[in-house]
């Protein structure tokens, strides 16, 4: 094999489209999955590239460091990219331990163990890291963009423990040389994503008559990236981005909250062939969730001009090709939204 990588939280959503993807385009590297297999991991999302000859999957816990650098020199792995983390805001709010445990001392552990491994010798190594534009607090509706520069001002227990892995990335480059890149996404949207994230969960409430929870007034803003945009730009940036520094990732698609929700239902009652404004009736307003951010936007033009990367899919289409993914693979969203999966993990590989 030309290289190996590490991909960790390759089971996950944004995770598996981009252990899909470099399976496929790059048949000589070999990409080794590390995934826990938590409620959010999922192995049906890779059915159709298990089977490949330079896929390999391993389940562990990132923050296990012996288990980490025995699998880094196992499989000589040359470039590390860091997916797996806890992404989900309410879940934070809950239990901001496991966030920190995850995010902070996971991404300590990886950290240490390519350190280790690598000992120094640098060259053709690369520890890629992605994180999340909610580091950087929030944005007024007036307008702005956040940028690489802007100060970063986490306002919930996720994104605090994101913050403060991506300080962890660039101290590990300052202090001992090791080869390291940050990334900062908006939303992803998209198959494959657990139906807990205001998308999928959408979709899956309409075609089930449930209620459709919306957050205040609805009048949040995000800036919407379809996944498979998303891995073309890991891609890009893991190949010809330069150590040391941060790109921004952008969909260049900020919509309102309720807005997003009635297109949903649009659309989603559109291929279902019900009436238009069948399903308005199931918006329920709740109350807001504490230190909800008001507005995320991503500049993404460092990236457009060093790499020239731009996002290719529309959010109409991306729309369009999520909604269809869900109401044609029920199969897979009543077995994610049982926890049948994690039950069979659980028989297979033991308990977490």
């Amino acid at each position: 094999m030309k290289r190996t990588l590490l991909i960790t939280g390759g089971a996950g959503f944004i995770g598996s489209h981009v252990v899909r993807r470099f399976v496929t385009k790059y048949p000589d590297y070999r990409i080794v999955n590390l995934d826990k297999l938590t409620y959010a991991g999922n192995l049906a999302n890779l059915r159709d590239v298990e089977r490949c000859p330079n896929y390999v999957f391993e389940r562990g816990d990132i923050c296990d460091l012996d288990f980490v650098c025995d699998r880094m020199q196992r499989y000589a792995v040359d470039g590390v990219i860091h997916l797996a983390a806890e992404s989900h805001v309410d879940r934070s709010i809950r239990d901001p331990f496991t966030f920190a445990r995850t995010n902070v001392l996971g991404t300590l552990s990886l950290l240490e163990a390519a350190r280790r491994c690598w000992d120094g010798k640098w060259e053709g190594k690369l520890f890629y890291h992605i994180s999340t534009d909610e580091v950087y607090g929030a944005l007024g509706l007036d307008g702005g963009l956040f940028t690489e520069t802007t100060p970063y001002a986490p306002h919930s227990p996720y994104s605090a423990s994101k913050a403060s892995s991506d300080h962890f990335v660039r101290a590990y480059h300052d202090t001992y040389g090791l080869p390291t890149l940050v990334t900062n996404c908006s939303n992803n949207y998209g198959p494959y994503q657990f139906p807990e994230k205001l998308i999928p969960l959408m979709i899956n409430n309409i075609r089930r008559r449930k209620p459709l929870p919306v957050y205040g007034r609805g009048e949040h803003v995000r800036d919407w990236l379809y996944v498979e945009d998303h891995a073309r730009a890991i891609d890009a940036i893991f190949h010809g981005g330069k150590v040391a520094e941060t790109y921004n990732i952008g969909g260049f698609n900020e919509r309102r909250n309720i807005d997003l929700v009635r297109t949903l239902i649009r659309t989603t009652d559109r291929l279902l062939g019900n009436p238009e404004g069948y399903s308005d009736g199931l918006i329920t307003y709740v109350a807001d969730r504490a230190g909800h951010d008001l507005r995320y936007a991503i500049d993404s033009s460092k990236l457009e001009r060093e790499l020239g990367w731009r996002p290719a899919v529309s959010f109409d289409e991306g729309i369009e090709r999520t909604v269809r993914w869900y109401l044609e693979n029920e199969a897979w969203l009543d077995e994610v939204v049982s926890g049948e999966y994690e039950r069979y993990y659980e028989r297979m590989y033991g308990a977490r």
